[in-house]
């Protein structure tokens, strides 16, 4: 049989579309490859070439797996990536608020061509993108990527920084910024960079509220405390990623509040009985407005017992808002 200009490229054609339309429920057979290769590529060949060339594919280290039988064929049984992995990560994308609703839907497309057409049937079907609170900035993306290239070239970066308008337009602040970058932190949804400030020292920044991100040639000012374990250990000690003083609170919760308190401080927490129906645990936190506001969340199930002034800010709190009714 006469060979054409793409017979070079013949045995990457199978392996996409083995990729693309192959599943264990429906494995593809030699004459669809073939019919494949002649009508989309105007590749001519015959059944014994195809299975040379899955032979091949196999030796290679590709899973393909032959099924026997009148309804045989091929199909991958292993890919980069299985469903379940990859519902995870598409739901990962399409919760997180920092990624922009565009964003979003470019990195689900892209996941989705790691499984069969099939199967990206199946996970387009449970993806809800519209109507979330999404992120605004479609620079985020690239605010991410010079980020990473300054933290792994030891450089400091300049950028704006920028607050929202009623209207939902941009008012940046009236300085440029200047820091050393240390690490990224995703938290409540959102993006932040952790970084040391000439200005704040150790502080943290909205990535999605950065722009005009630039490395300078100036190499990062050394911050113990955002280097190593140190940096894990900072960004657990922020809650919620407001700044505060990071002082140890100790606190007594239901025992209802259980899940609550590992899932926010982690199993490593040590929670010590208090009578029957509470526990009280000590803490390393950012103390904030924000902070106080989630353990008020809990009414008389939480109370902050130490130190006295955390719980005057506490009750400060309560009393502030009650003003306003």
């Amino acid at each position: 049989m006469p060979k054409s200009d793409n017979q070079k490229l013949k045995i990457f054609y199978i392996l996409d579309y083995l990729q693309r339309n192959s599943h264990a429920d429906h494995p593809v057979r030699a004459t669809e490859l073939i019919q494949m290769l002649q009508h989309q590529h105007n590749i001519l060949c015959e059944r014994k070439t195809v299975y040379s060339d899955i032979a091949a594919l196999q030796d290679y280290g590709v899973d393909i797996v032959s099924v026997p039988g009148k309804n045989g064929g091929y199909y991958i049984a292993s890919r980069n990536f299985e469903l379940p992995e990859l519902k995870l990560l598409i739901d990962a994308v399409q919760s997180s608020r920092f990624l922009t609703e565009k964003k979003s839907r470019e990195l689900i497309e892209k996941l989705c061509k790691e499984c069969s057409v099939h199967e990206a049937k199946l996970v387009r079907r449970d993806v809800l993108v519209s109507g979330r609170v999404k992120s605004m900035n479609e620079t985020i993306y690239y605010n991410v990527d010079s980020i990473q290239e300054a933290i792994g070239q030891n450089r400091q970066i300049s950028f704006r920084y920028f607050d929202w308008n009623l209207d939902g337009s941009r008012k940046y602040r009236d300085r440029d910024y200047t820091a050393s970058p240390y690490g990224l932190c995703q938290d409540n949804e959102n993006c932040y960079l952790l970084a040391f400030s000439p200005r704040h020292g150790v502080t943290s920044y909205r990535v999605d509220r950065m722009s005009h991100i630039q490395l300078t040639e100036e190499t990062r000012v050394p911050c113990p405390e955002l280097t190593g374990k140190n940096l894990v250990e900072h960004a657990n000690r922020l809650f919620q990623m407001y700044s505060g003083e990071a002082v140890d609170v100790k606190m007594r919760f239901h025992r209802s509040l259980v899940n609550v308190v590992v899932d926010r401080f982690g199993r490593e927490t040590m929670l010590i009985p208090d009578g029957e129906e509470h526990f009280v645990f000590t803490t390393k936190v950012a103390v904030s407005p924000i902070f106080l506001s989630w353990v008020i969340g809990f009414g008389a199930k939480a109370k902050i017992l130490h130190p006295q002034s955390v719980a005057d800010q506490c009750k400060a709190l309560c009393l502030e808002a009650m003003s306003q009714y």
